[in-house]
């Protein structure tokens, strides 16, 4: 990589897309109030975030300024010197810092104990496992509402390795809201090391070293710090990892990972599109790492149904539970494009420019001779995972906003591909990068001071 360079401003293409970003989140925001001004129902009190307006101060404040300073003033030197395994461990308890000083900005209680321990959540339901067979069995004739033994809004509206999770902590002696929430924030901060493991692991460490401080403070630690949504994109990320990585025993725990991950959240059958590129990009073996990830993921699944829980009778009838609540009054014509304002608070505003030199670096890949299967596998390796994985994450999200099943709350429900976007920050200059960086920090404080936001 080459030396640092003085930091300057972006040139005037990036600077174009962050101001059609800040125009897209203007408008949202602002057809948002409208709106709800009128009495639409978007359920959504600081649209187009799931949040309300309320400016607060808290005991994190001062940790979160400074890791956000030390991060953008520090942050890409110490990516381009620091020694590989330092560099990790130093990303990781950064990232854990950041995650937890924001959640604090809240207060203990309000911001990590209470989080997750209000009527929707799973921890409500909890209580009322006491038999895990008879709970998968049986999961599936819980799932619409309106009926005296319906699952709470989380739990139905996910399939039952989500539930199952806080279940197992409960039986380890971890149960309650502190325990839940701190383990939100400490598996959530571990996709500051799976990200960059996988980079390496295709090939692209200098990628790794660059998107690294922008894993590091994250927007959409946020969200993280507490929600499942941060359990759930570390899973996926350490099962992409695993898939990068292995070894035909570490792809087969990859495999078991990205299994587990479809029986907590129906929205992970879109992890197909990351994981088909992470094998694609792989230099060698990849008919052999589909197999053997293939089969890892057909025997979760299959663990699943003969416990009494088929996936596709959870999805049909979340499909329907969906609609019996906020989902049937949201409308679909607001939040189909107001959900990327969303997704922009969450990734930060540094995707689209990113995204912007991705797709260029992409155009720039000369396109080899036939025969048309090996030229499709050389333009993937020319073009590389700082390309791919970031469109993957790209085509994922579009389905997802697209299917109608996602109105709403997407800051926290699309978190396992937005640090999948962050990828395309490699392509930006060096000289460009602390400024980018104290962009990403002002966003998250701004969101979490400005804003009461809701798991």
């Amino acid at each position: 990589m080459t030396n640092m360079t003085r930091p300057g401003r972006p040139r005037s293409a990036d600077l174009i897309v962050l101001g059609a970003e800040v125009a897209l989140l203007a408008v949202a925001v602002a057809v948002g109030a409208l709106l709800n001004h009128q009495g639409v129902r978007l359920h959504a009190d600081a649209a187009p975030l799931y949040a309300s307006w309320q400016p607060h101060l808290g005991p994190g404040t001062p940790a979160a300024l400074l890791v956000a300073a030390l991060i953008v003033w520090r942050g890409t030197r110490w990516a381009i010197d620091t020694s590989w395994p330092r560099l990790l461990a130093v990303g990781y308890l950064a990232s854990l810092l950041w995650t937890l000083s924001l959640a604090l900005v809240d207060g203990w209680s309000a911001g990590l104990t209470e989080r997750l321990t209000v009527q929707a959540e799973y921890l409500h339901e909890v209580p009322r496992v006491t038999d895990v067979g008879i709970m998968l069995s049986g999961y599936a004739d819980r799932i619409l509402d309106f009926q005296p033994d319906s699952w709470s809004t989380h739990a139905a509206a996910h399939p039952p390795g989500a539930l199952l999770f806080f279940v197992w902590l409960e039986r380890v002696g971890l149960g309650g809201g502190t325990a839940a929430g701190l383990a939100c924030v400490l598996l959530g901060a571990t996709v500051s090391v799976s990200v960059p493991v996988t980079l390496r692991a295709l090939g692209a460490e200098g990628a790794a070293r660059a998107v690294w401080p922008f894993l590091v403070i994250f927007p959409g630690a946020v969200w993280v710090g507490a929600s499942a949504d941060g359990i759930f994109a570390a899973v996926v990320a350490a099962g992409l990892a695993l898939l990068a990585v292995g070894g035909r025993p570490g792809v087969a725990l990859g495999g078991l990972l990205l299994g587990f991950a479809l029986y907590l959240s129906y929205g992970f059958v879109l992890v197909g599109l990351l994981a088909l590129a992470v094998v694609l990009l792989r230099a060698r073996d990849r008919l052999g790492v589909l197999l053997v990830a293939a089969t890892a993921v057909a025997a979760v699944v299959a663990v699943f149904t003969l416990a009494g829980f088929w996936w596709l009778d959870g999805y049909h009838l979340v499909a329907r539970r969906y609609y019996q609540g906020w989902a049937a009054e949201r409308p679909y014509g607001y939040w189909v494009w107001a959900n990327l304002a969303a997704l922009l608070l969450s990734a930060g505003p540094v995707v689209g420019p990113a995204l912007r030199r991705a797709v260029v670096a992409a155009a720039s890949v000369r396109a080899p001779r036939p025969p048309l299967g090996r030229a499709l596998r050389q333009r993937i390796a020319s073009a590389g995972p700082t390309v791919w994985l970031p469109v993957a994450a790209t085509a994922a999200v579009l389905a997802a906003d697209l299917s109608g099943l996602s109105k709403a709350e997407v800051e926290r429900i699309w978190l396992p591909f937005a640090v999948w976007l962050l990828v395309a920050t490699a392509h930006l200059p060096l000289a460009h990068r602390r400024w980018w960086l104290a962009t990403q920090a002002a966003t998250a404080l701004a969101v979490n001071h400005l804003l009461w936001t809701v798991s």
